[in-house]
Order: structure tokens, then C-alpha cells, then sequence
């Protein structure tokens, strides 16, 4: 009987070995599963580039947050998932994240176009071993906080860049306006004229920037 591959990468062990001890133990009709597991950007990294040089993973999977909420280091499993698919492009490539938000979600589809992503709150043993089966037969798989957003992104007819993407994001955090312009290079100015440009765009041109806030969620960009 063949054997799938699979990577899973998450700063929390008992989160990978709980995939693990599931997947491993779970009754596929057609294969057996192997899960390896890596609990950091740098493991996960080097086991990807390994395989590349052996046995590429049929199926690698991905937590965004890979460092601690104290820790400088920027890197996410975002980063990760476009080395995987530079460097072994056959693998398929699935998220897990407690995330369900619009804008992380679409901005994964735009950079890695995952096989695959699973909003933690939503997995169990059967989601799992679907999850398995589908990416490796007919993907992608998607639990259903993470369609409920594509859903509503595909829905809307308006249309706005990266940058204004960043600003609605950086807001809805509760940055204050002074302060995103760096964060996207760009000027003050440049921010203000923005937040006016999406008002309008939005149609609410008196409102604040709470009002943005509320109407970009409503729009699913948030």
C-alpha cells in the first residue's frame, strides 16, 4: 500500500503530534499516512529543502503564527509556504491557523494558493482524515470559516490594491492612521488620501474611520 508524506509544521508540539497520532492511526482506503513534524520556521525550513534533495512530502502542513507573540522575528508560515512552493512544487500545501479573517485568508490565496486551509476552531479526526483525502484526489479543501470568507471576497464587485488592503487591516487593529504609513512606506498624506478614496469608494464619505471598519467587514475585506 503507498504511504503519503506529510510535514507538520506548528511552534506548538502537542498541536503536530495531535495531527500525528490522528492521521496516523486514521483507515484510508488507498494509502497509509506518515506524519513527520517540525516545531519552528528553521526546522520546518530545512526539512523542506531536504526533501527536495530526497522524497518531496505529498502534503505540507502550514500554522501562520510561528513564533511568539514577544519574538521580533517576521517570518510566517506565509514565508514558508512560498519556499515550499519554489522549492518543491508538487507538494501540496495546506493551511492550519486559528485565523479566519478576510484579509489574511485572501492574502495566502494571493501569495501561496494553498491546496488547502482548515481554521483550527473547525478541525476534528473526520476533518482531518477528509482533508487528507481530498488534497490528495480532488483539492482544494476548505473548512468552513475559511470558505465563508472566500465566499464573501469572490461576492464583491469592488476592487482595492494591496496598499489600501494593509490600511483597512492596519485600522481594524486599532493602529492609529500616524502610525500605518510606515508600516506600508508611505506618507501621512498618503494614508489620509486613501481612507478618503475608500469612504467614497464605499459610500459613506462623512463617516469615521470606525465606519470604514465596519463597512469593509461588511464588503469582506476584512
Amino acid at each position: 500500500m503507498d504511504t503519503v508524506r506529510i510535514l507538520a509544521v506548528d511552534d506548538h508540539e502537542m498541536t503536530t503530534l495531535g495531527y500525528k497520532y490522528i492521521l496516523e492511526d486514521a483507515d484510508f482506503k488507498d494509502f497509509n499516512v506518515k506524519v513527520e513534524i517540525a516545531k519552528s520556521f528553521d526546522k520546518g525550513k530545512d526539512k523542506i529543502e531536504f526533501s527536495k534533495r530526497s522524497i518531496p512530502f505529498d502534503i505540507i502542513l502550514l500554522d501562520i503564527q510561528l513564533f511568539s507573540a514577544e519574538s521580533k522575528d517576521p517570518r510566517t508560515g506565509v514565508d514558508l509556504g512560498i519556499i515550499a512552493r519554489k522549492e518543491v512544487p508538487n507538494s501540496k500545501i495546506v493551511f492550519m491557523s486559528s485565523y479566519s479573517d478576510n484579509y489574511r485568508i485572501n492574502n495566502i490565496f494571493k501569495t501561496v494558493n494553498p491546496d488547502g486551509y482548515m481554521v483550527k476552531s473547525e478541525i476534528d479526526e473526520m476533518s482531518l482524515k477528509t482533508m487528507v483525502e481530498t488534497v490528495m484526489n480532488n483539492p482544494p479543501y476548505y473548512t468552513a470559516g475559511a470558505l465563508a470568507a472566500i465566499r464573501r471576497r469572490m461576492a464583491n464587485d469592488i476592487i482595492i490594491d494591496d496598499q489600501d488592503q494593509k490600511i483597512l487591516y492596519h485600522l481594524s487593529q486599532g493602529i492609529h492612521t500616524r502610525d500605518i504609513a510606515p508600516l506600508i512606506g508611505s506618507a501621512n498624506t498618503t494614508v489620509e488620501a486613501r481612507k478618503r478614496q475608500l469612504k467614497a469608494l464605499f459610500d459613506i464619505k462623512n463617516g469615521n474611520d470606525l465606519a470604514l471598519i465596519k463597512e469593509a467587514k461588511n464588503r469582506g475585506f476584512l
